[in-house]
C-alpha cells in the first residue's frame, strides 16, 4: 500500500528533496491512526532530525492538494491525514478526537440509495460518524447522556 502511493505520486509530480517526501509518505503509512503533521512531525523526528515541521506540514498540504493523501479535519478543527485512498467511512471519537476508518461495505448500498434518491450521478462523498470510542467509553466510570439540543452525547459528571 505505502508503495502504491509512492509510486502514483512520482507518476503524478516529479518534486525536489525526493527522499524527504518519500520518508513522509512512507512515515503516514506506518502510522495508521490519522495523525496531525505535529504528530507525524515526531514520529518522523525519532529517526530523521534533519527533517524540519514546517517541510512536514508543507508536503502534507500538497500530498492532500494532489490527492495522494487524504485530509481530514478533527472536531477541534486540526487537520490530521490518512494515506488510505479507498473508499471508506470515518469515526471521530468526541472525547479523545481519535479518528478510526469504517470500512465501505459497511454501507455499500449508500450510494446506490442517494442516487435513486436524488436522481444525481454521485462521485465522491465524505462520510464522518462522532461518538464516543470503545476506549473511552471503558476509561470513564461516568455515564454518557445524549443532549437532545445540540444532538451530541456529552460526558456527564459522575456522583458518585
Amino acid at each position: 500500500m505505502i508503495m502504491i502511493i509512492i509510486i502514483i505520486y512520482w507518476e503524478v509530480e516529479v518534486m525536489r528533496n525526493s527522499k524527504q517526501k518519500e520518508i513522509i509518505l512512507r512515515a503516514l503509512g506506518e502510522h495508521r491512526v490519522h495523525p496531525t503533521a505535529d504528530e507525524l512531525y515526531n514520529y518522523i523526528h525519532q529517526e530523521y532530525s534533519d527533517i524540519g515541521v514546517a517541510t512536514v506540514y508543507r508536503n502534507l498540504n500538497k500530498f492532500a492538494e494532489k490527492g495522494i493523501i487524504r485530509k481530514i479535519i478533527g472536531l477541534d478543527g486540526s487537520s490530521h491525514f490518512d494515506s488510505c485512498l479507498e473508499p471508506h467511512f470515518h469515526f471521530i471519537c468526541s472525547c479523545c478526537g481519535r479518528i478510526y476508518d469504517i470500512p465501505m461495505v459497511a454501507g455499500k448500498d449508500l450510494i446506490a440509495k442517494a442516487e435513486e434518491f436524488t436522481d444525481c450521478k454521485i462521485t465522491s462523498m465524505n462520510m464522518t460518524f462522532r461518538g464516543i470510542c470503545k476506549e473511552c467509553k471503558n476509561k470513564h466510570d461516568s455515564e454518557f447522556v445524549f443532549d437532545e439540543n445540540e444532538t451530541e452525547m456529552l460526558l456527564a459528571a459522575s456522583t458518585s
